[in-house]
């Protein structure tokens, strides 16, 4: 591993994150550029820390999914996430994703994140609820001992190097600046006044299925 100007990567390192996609289903983009243009960084783990808000979550079961088949490697606190809550009935989650070098650059590094908008409490006048995701938090672990204690402060945070290996690893946190301070995301809510209409046609589809499963049960079934 060659060591990494890290005075170079206090003053330049930058972050960035966009949101992919529309509506409930998004993809979260974030990219890091070290700043250290001529190093290799080859031996460096890089990850982001995010904060996810109680209005957006990741889907554990569908990250394993992505883990398993090397596409994305992530790590969630806490690891059991309930789906099915709104956004007043959830709570913040963490997540460290491990980024990958970008091909395109020597010393930037990207990863894509699946995130989804939780369901809001239906609004008097407005149409969409805004969820707010702030900038992440930029983590280097690299194979130089000699970091500088002016740009590299160590983070606890108790996860390996890889997502794809066990073993133990010291992070730093990175100064960095953010390209954007943090992201709007904008999620679709009910309103209030449309409450009626829908538990009636929620209450008629519900019967009316119900109906046709009985029927279908008393012409086809074996008593």
């Amino acid at each position: 591993c060659v060591a990494v100007d890290v005075q170079a990567a206090c003053h330049e390192a930058t972050v960035s994150q966009e949101l992919l996609k529309e509506g409930f289903h998004r993809d979260l983009l974030v990219k890091v550029e070290l700043g250290v243009a001529g190093q290799d960084v080859g031996g460096c783990a890089v990850a982001a820390r995010i904060h996810l808000p109680p209005g957006v979550f990741v889907d554990p079961y569908e990250l394993a999914s992505l883990q398993q088949h090397n596409v994305t490697q992530a790590v969630l606190i806490p690891d059991v996430i309930d789906v099915e809550a709104p956004e007043y009935l959830a709570t913040d989650i963490l997540v460290l994703l491990y980024l990958e070098p970008d091909p395109e650059c020597s010393h930037c590094f990207r990863a894509a994140l699946p995130v989804h908008g939780r369901y809001h409490r239906p609004a008097e006048d407005v149409e969409e609820a805004v969820v707010v995701l702030k900038s992440p938090e930029v983590l280097v672990c690299c194979c130089d001992n000699h970091l500088s204690a002016e740009c590299w402060k160590p983070a606890q945070v108790e996860v390996p190097c890889s997502g794809r290996t066990n073993s133990p690893c010291q992070w730093y946190s990175v100064r960095h600046k953010p390209v954007h301070e943090e992201s709007i995301l904008k999620i679709p809510v009910g309103l209030r006044q449309h409450s009626s209409f829908v538990c009636a046609v929620t209450l008629l589809i519900t019967v009316l299925c119900c109906s046709l499963i009985l029927t279908a049960a008393c012409k086809y079934g074996h008593w």
